[in-house]
């Protein structure tokens, strides 16, 4: 069965780092693309990022380009987001999405979606 499962999440001060990664199973992972969205309370989901697993580019949003690096381990199926000098701004549910990318595309659209994993950025 796909799936992919995100962990790591928990609660930080503002400045600190988090990593958070998203773990895959039951596809072809070398061909996909992991993309990371982000949701928090009362507003809707928005895109973070994402990663092609076949060639290793990335793209951010402005709001965490700088801040936000996501990376993979091939061998263990799994992609990273770390996430440095987080701001209170960042607290939200993080999901990891997996997919293969369209002809030409470098990410998306999505198929397999995690459950979520809780970010929480406070003093």
């Amino acid at each position: 069965q796909a799936q992919v499962m995100e962990s790591g999440g928990g609660l930080v001060q503002p400045g600190g780092s988090l990593r958070l990664s998203c773990a895959a199973s039951g596809f072809s992972f070398d061909t996909y693309a992991i993309g990371w969205f982000r949701q928090a309370p009362g507003k809707e989901r928005e895109g973070v990022g994402c990663i092609n697993i076949n060639d290793g580019r990335t793209f951010y949003v402005d709001a965490v380009k700088g801040r936000f690096t996501a990376s993979r381990d091939n061998a263990k199926k799994t992609v990273y987001l770390q996430m440095n000098s987080l701001k209170p701004e960042d607290t939200a549910i993080y999901y990891c999405a997996a997919g293969q990318p369209d002809e030409h595309a470098m990410c998306g659209p999505y198929k397999y979606w995690g459950q979520g994993t809780q970010v929480t950025v406070s003093s």
